[in-house]
């Protein structure tokens, strides 16, 4: 399992909430694709700066399959960007 996990800041809400919507098609093609077990760029509940980004797909094969048809995504510049990858072999389901 492949879990990306992070956040980014822009200058200002009304930044945010446009980068979030600019990336809803991506987020529903994503979801689309095989592989993809969820996906998510939202505005975050306490700093009106910050978007929150989650990915978590099946396995590496998935992703990077994802990674190829995914280049034509809104660019957006932010203040700082922090993100993470994750890999695991095991899933708990609570």
């Amino acid at each position: 399992m492949i879990i990306i996990a992070g956040h980014a800041h822009v200058r200002s809400a009304a930044e945010r909430d446009a980068n979030v919507a600019a990336f809803a098609v991506m987020v529903e093609r994503a979801r689309e694709q095989d592989g993809c077990i969820d996906m998510a760029i939202t505005a975050d509940s306490l700093d009106p700066t910050r978007s929150n980004i989650i990915e978590i797909w099946r396995d590496e094969r998935a992703w990077k399959a994802w990674r190829k048809v995914a280049k034509a995504r809104p660019r957006f510049p932010a203040r700082e960007r922090h993100v993470s990858l994750y890999r695991s072999d095991t899933v708990e389901k609570l």
